[in-house]
């Protein structure tokens, strides 16, 4: 038996299977299929004309099947049709298609949509794809089953996703990825010294800020790998408590260090 919030908003053209669930301030738009078993969270938002198969779930401040944000759109009858068992997180959007792209956004069945994320207008989904917080799929995107996009990925129209493929974070897509590949942007991310002004707002001693910028220069700029510079530390700064702390650190990181 279907439970609905009596504070939930559903159009009288709406179709419900069982066992949905409708929490408060929850809205269900006009020609809204929710197959059986579906959740909608408060505050989650399914437009029109939009069916989502079973066992959906779509979490607080979702806006689903809404209208297309392309400039061409003129308000012609264009849908989304969503399979079964998606999770659709926090604030994710999804926008129907347009009708010059063929009228459809396709989302296959058992996908994870982060927080944040979007797909646009006319994009094709598969099955059991990833999509972490902050993907976006621009309009016309295909992304192939067993797909994982990366953190903050923007993905241009009309690119395709191949078949397990793996985008790492913040990678920008402009061309199509082929099926089984890993894809990274690339990247330099450096530790520039110490946060010296961080540290005198926190209190931190010249004497203690100076031990620290010692190390660091034994760490960075020496030319010794880790490891020698440890050993120099070890030798020429062991009376700082906080330089000990560094060492501690640097001797127990299992992912290696940013220098």
């Amino acid at each position: 038996m279907s439970e609905i919030d009596a504070r939930a908003v559903v159009a009288s053209s709406a179709r419900l299977g069982r066992d949905v669930r409708i929490g408060a301030f929850a809205v269900v738009g006009e020609e809204v299929e929710l197959g059986d078993g579906c959740m909608l969270h408060a505050h989650a938002a399914v437009r029109g004309p939009a069916r989502l198969g079973k066992g959906n779930v779509v979490h607080p401040f979702c806006s689903v099947g809404g209208d297309p944000q392309d400039l061409t759109h003129k308000g012609e009858r264009t849908e989304l049709v969503v399979g079964d068992e998606n999770v659709f997180h926090e604030f994710v959007t999804v926008n129907r298609g347009t009708a010059k792209g063929g009228g459809v956004t396709r989302i296959g069945s058992h996908n994870l949509f982060m927080a944040y994320t979007h797909v646009a207008h006319d994009c094709v989904i598969g099955d059991y794809t990833v999509f972490t917080n902050g993907a976006t799929l621009a309009g016309h995107v295909t992304v192939e089953d067993w797909a994982v996009v990366g953190a903050f990925c923007p993905v241009h129209q009309f690119c395709r996703i191949g078949k397990h493929s793996y985008i790492a974070a913040n990678t920008v897509i402009t061309q199509d990825v082929p099926p089984f590949s890993k894809v990274v942007a690339p990247r330099e991310t450096k530790c520039y010294g110490v946060n010296s002004v961080g540290l005198e707002r926190r209190g931190f001693t010249k004497d203690r800020i100076q031990a620290i910028e010692k190390a660091f220069r034994l760490l960075l700029r020496s030319k010794l790998n880790t490891t020698q510079a440890v050993e120099k530390m070890k030798a020429e700064l062991n009376g700082s408590v906080d330089v000990a702390e560094l060492i501690r650190f640097i001797e127990t990181a299992e992912r290696g260090l940013t220098k």
